[in-house]
């Protein structure tokens, strides 16, 4: 394995599908946190459990985009 590979961390492309308005503040601020404030905004972030349980919290705001 290359040095590169080694290095390279896993990430998951979200896009935010919905408006937070209207949903608790809570889910508002992990869409925040996430870096998602538009309705198609597009944001890559590590693959890593605290960020899996944020998709969690809020499944009807955003979907992971696929390459």
């Amino acid at each position: 394995m290359s040095a590169v590979a080694k290095n390279k961390k896993k990430t998951i492309k979200i896009k935010q599908i919905r408006s937070g308005i209207g949903f608790d503040g809570t889910q508002k601020a992990t869409l925040r946190a996430l870096g998602l404030e538009k309705i198609g905004r597009v944001r890559e972030v590590p693959d890593n459990p605290p960020m899996r349980g944020m998709l969690n919290k809020i499944p009807h705001l955003v979907v992971v985009v696929k390459d």
